[in-house]
């Protein structure tokens, strides 16, 4: 049994029934102190999604943490820049209406929050840490276009085939020429 204190328990008693179906867990409450009961993996795994709810995530982001075996991180501004103007370093990493934040969040195929400051991010285990490293860079003064043609080069790439495709100069039983 685990307790949260949560400051977002309107959207997660509105979410209740989905959230304890998905996570395999019972969710009770009491004012504004979450109780979770279930398997300890489960516990563990729903009170990262509760956190990343707490964060300012949709629920239906933070469940990519369970059904898809995402990660969820979040990372202090203050621990990578010695600037005080917190407003500066957030509008850089938002962009002109949001286009950092949507060019980044596309790029690493990752979900990125800013609260206050600190940058949350849930991303599968492959793309956590180009993303963590690109808004590092972005904090630290990094210019946008080296960020995202960095990201470009050193994207995760998928396995897109596995030998069955049929490649020019192949006879249409797939055996090699030769």
């Amino acid at each position: 049994m685990i307790k949260i204190i949560s400051e977002q328990i309107a959207r997660i008693i509105k979410s209740k029934k989905k959230l304890e179906k998905t996570l395999n867990l019972k969710i009770t409450n009491r004012g504004k102190e979450l109780t979770i009961q279930g398997k300890p993996e489960d516990e563990y795994l729903g009170q990262k999604v509760i956190d990343a709810i707490n964060f300012g995530f949709l629920v239906s982001t933070a469940l990519l943490i369970k059904t898809q075996d995402n990660l969820f991180e979040i990372i202090p501004i203050k621990d990578y820049t010695k600037r005080k103007n917190m407003k500066i370093i957030r509008a850089r990493l938002i962009g002109t209406k949001g286009k950092t934040l949507k060019n980044l969040t596309s790029l690493t195929n990752s979900h990125i929050e800013i609260n206050a400051n600190e940058v949350g991010i849930i991303a599968s285990p492959e793309n956590l840490e180009i993303t963590q490293n690109a808004i590092i860079s972005i904090i630290q003064g990094a210019k946008h276009e080296h960020i995202y043609s960095f990201l470009t080069k050193n994207r995760a790439q998928t396995i897109q085939d596995f030998g069955l495709k049929k490649r020019p100069g192949q006879d249409s039983n797939l055996r090699p020429n030769g």
